[in-house]
């Protein structure tokens, strides 16, 4: 069984909202309707100056104003409408992308650089949700609007708009060879842009160190390097759309000229009244914009596709296994806290230098261990597979003498209590910093019986003017 394309996915989760879509494709119906009207105006417009008046002189006016009043609210609806899905449907890829972010395996979010992942949520998701709205308003509204227009040049002159129609296969392939351009530059972009956000996270986050050590010129000229990419890869992009923008008009330039040719040498307009005439010429103008739309609607295609591939390339990431979550399992038991480490190896890269051989180990409950070593060494490495951010690649490790891989991971994990090397305060008040987790939602003063006084006796609260509420800030460094 072959996978969901982007595109039926996408569907997918735009289908609560078909009502929606039902009333924004009904106003857009509407709103082609209006382009055919002004056709009309202009033909009964040119019947008033040919008579000398007539019955349509008096409404005529007003029938123009009602045309642009229908016309403005058809599309504000159709707008509305489409906005409100398209918000909808990228607030739901961001929810499930974040979600995928907190249950992924920390190894694999940790092989990824961290702006990628921000690309996504943030850069991507909302390109799909342009593109999509973009590319439904085009496809809907200018086709039936070209419909329509067709129409009535068939109606007011069949042969004439045989002569006319002679250069849409040609626009059609225009459009086809331009779509390769536009998916490829697109997909190219979306890349660039992680390049981007990954080099300004890194001199954000590592900006201390780019001021102690002069770094500031090298880093410069890498994201200027990244960036002069983007620009080039958007000029080309925007070339693409210019191009296809000009060959349309030409196109259609030649449709109005072979018109005017054949009327003058042929005379095919023998017959045909002064006011058909003129709302023919006027339908054939209008069909102009509506085809330059059709014509660019693959660069916001292929735009949008290229941006949900990516999106759910990462949603189709496999989560964390918790092999354990059985019934026979520990779920809610205290450990004693004896651990074993027995002949564990671990290496990042199946195919490099193991972090950890061989490695075997025992604690005692209540007995405090200090991992020493040099940098590189894996001391971080031993710590982090007893939480099981990693798997062995050889060997086990026993909790209780049970293997790791018994205990379902939100029992283990509550075993454990965890200080990293990196300071890390969510940007909250210092008590629910504190109480993060089991405490979550609890007071100062159940904080403080949790943490049997710890955070009174650190003189956490005193340290701040606003005490336990004041906002830590992220990584602790808000002023408090």
């Amino acid at each position: 069984m072959q996978p969901e394309t982007p595109m039926r996915r996408l569907g997918a989760l735009a289908v609560p909202y078909w009502r929606g879509f039902l009333l924004a494709v009904l106003a857009m119906a509407v709103f082609a309707l209006t382009e055919i009207g002004f056709a009309i105006a202009v033909e009964r417009l040119t019947g008033l100056l040919v008579n000398d008046g007539g019955p349509w002189a008096r409404w005529l006016p007003a029938g123009v104003l009602g045309l642009f009043l229908i016309r403005g609210v058809s599309g504000f609806v159709s707008a509305h409408q489409l906005g409100r899905i398209g918000r909808s449907v990228v607030g739901q890829l961001r929810a499930m992308l974040f979600e995928r972010f907190l249950h992924m395996p920390v190894r694999a979010v940790e092989k990824r650089p961290r702006a990628q992942l921000l690309s996504r949520m943030l850069y991507d998701a909302e390109q799909v949700a342009d593109a999509a709205s973009t590319v439904i308003t085009t496809i809907v509204r200018d086709s039936l609007t070209v419909l329509g227009l067709i129409a009535y040049m068939v109606y007011a002159s069949a042969g004439l708009s045989a002569v006319v129609l002679v250069v849409a296969p040609l626009i059609a392939l225009t459009a086809r060879v331009l779509s390769r351009h536009f998916r490829r530059y697109s997909s190219r972009i979306q890349e660039n842009m992680g390049e981007v956000s990954r080099i300004t996270d890194e001199a954000l986050r590592g900006l201390r160190i780019i001021k102690v050590f002069g770094g500031a010129r090298r880093e410069s000229e890498r994201f200027a390097s990244a960036n002069e990419s983007n620009k080039r890869l958007h000029l080309k992009l925007i070339m693409a759309r210019a191009g296809g923008d000009g060959v349309t008009m030409l196109l259609a330039a030649v449709g109005v000229a072979s018109v005017a040719w054949f009327v003058a040498q042929y005379s095919v307009t023998d017959g045909l009244e002064v006011e058909k005439f003129t709302g023919f010429m006027a339908a054939m103008l209008l069909l102009m914009t509506p085809l330059k739309h059709l014509t660019n609607v693959n660069a916001s295609l292929q735009r949008g596709l290229a941006a949900a591939e990516s999106v759910f390339g990462l949603l189709d990431s496999a989560v964390e296994s918790d092999d354990a979550a059985t019934p026979a399992g520990p779920t809610g038991e205290r450990a004693r806290g004896e651990l074993e480490f027995v002949r564990v190896s671990f290496s990042y890269d199946r195919e490099g230098a193991a972090a950890l051989r061989d490695v075997t180990l025992r604690i005692e409950p209540g007995e405090r261990v200090a991992i020493v070593g040099r940098s590189g060494s894996g001391k971080s490495t031993l710590v982090s597979l007893i939480p099981r951010f990693f798997e062995p690649d050889a060997g086990e490790l026993r909790l209780d003498g049970r293997p790791l891989n018994d205990w379902p991971l939100p029992a283990l994990r509550a075993q454990i209590a965890l200080v990293t090397q990196d300071v890390m305060l969510f940007n909250d008040t210092l008590a629910n910093n504190i109480a993060y987790g089991s405490l979550s939602g609890a007071g100062t003063d159940a904080v403080e019986a949790g943490g049997a006084g710890a955070p009174r006796r650190a003189r956490v609260w005193g340290a701040a003017a606003a005490g336990a509420e004041a906002a830590g800030g992220g990584r602790g460094s808000r002023d408090v």
